[in-house]
């Protein structure tokens, strides 16, 4: 029994080298555990075959594809802070352009354009192929053109008794040569989806309506009374109210919201120019049904 625990006895040398030894091997652990923590951590470079890459080149491209703006064609003259900030416009830039606009004046080309704003050339070439100016700049004029009135409808006779173009009938319409049963029909739907004819012109509107019968008619009837009309606030309005008009397709309305919630609002109407598919020569005629 006395020599067992003597085994067990140790002077204070061999405690000192136990002692040492423990703490080494505590050291090489938490060493071996930092290496192996790097190892894991460390950039490796992997070895992937082409097929495997194209497929992954081709996700990367749709995730691009679906992160960039896509760009529709716009009236210059109308560029927002916002519009001209993705387009890649400078503060400065875009300051010039609306500086310029408030002297009531309009861009009317690309050349145009880059005096105004001073954009580079590297800029104005990725983005005038999307700009879109309406017909009437074409004459460098400052103000879209004016409708004429009844198209020069002959209204010089002194006797005639004029019939309403709004409270007559389908069969009243049929007197006049070249107006049958299906065409004097689909003016009075015509009317109905207006609410009623505002101006004489709108006759020449109606779909498949020559304009010498619409000529014909008007020698004979106008818009004596004219319907009350509750205009359309362009700025609270829903895609689908706008898009009942007539002359407002539903796409173009659901593009003017979208371009309404973007810019925060719509300050003046001649904005909806800017707007793809939007037909500026109708902008005075839209503009007896919408308010701001």
């Amino acid at each position: 029994m006395k020599n067992l625990k003597s085994h067990f006895k140790l002077n204070k040398q061999e405690r000192s080298g136990i002692f040492f030894l423990i703490l080494f091997l505590i050291i090489i652990q938490v060493g071996y555990f930092v290496y192996d923590s790097y190892q894991i951590n460390e950039k490796l470079p992997l070895n992937i075959d082409s097929d495997f890459q194209v497929r992954i080149d081709s996700l990367k491209n749709v995730a691009l594809e679906n992160d960039t703006v896509q760009m529709y064609p716009f009236n210059p003259n109308f560029i927002s802070d916002f519009k001209g900030y993705t387009l890649g416009m400078s503060t400065d830039e875009i300051d010039k352009l609306h500086n310029f606009r408030k002297t009531n004046k309009f861009v009317n080309s690309a050349e145009e354009f880059q005096k105004v704003t001073k954009v580079s050339d590297s800029l104005l070439k990725i983005i005038s192929p999307y700009f879109k100016f309406p017909e009437w700049s074409s004459n460098h004029k400052s103000k879209p053109i004016k409708l004429s009135g009844a198209k020069n409808v002959d209204t010089t006779s002194k006797n005639l008794v004029w019939k309403d173009l709004n409270t007559t009938t389908a069969g009243e319409l049929q007197i006049i040569n070249g107006v049958g049963e299906k065409l004097s029909a689909r003016i009075i739907k015509f009317r109905n989806r207006l609410g009623g004819f505002l101006v004489d012109d709108q006759l020449f509107e109606v779909y498949y309506l020559e304009e010498e019968v619409a000529r014909r008619i008007l020698k004979q009837f106008k818009v004596i009374s004219k319907p009350n009309i509750v205009k359309i606030n362009i700025n609270t309005a829903t895609a689908y109210e706008l898009s009942r008009l007539i002359y407002i397709k539903q796409e173009v309305a659901e593009r003017i919201v979208n371009y309404r919630n973007l810019n925060g609002g719509i300050n003046s109407l001649n904005e909806l120019l800017s707007i793809e598919g939007f037909p500026p020569e109708r902008i005075e005629r839209i503009d007896l049904y919408l308010s701001l």
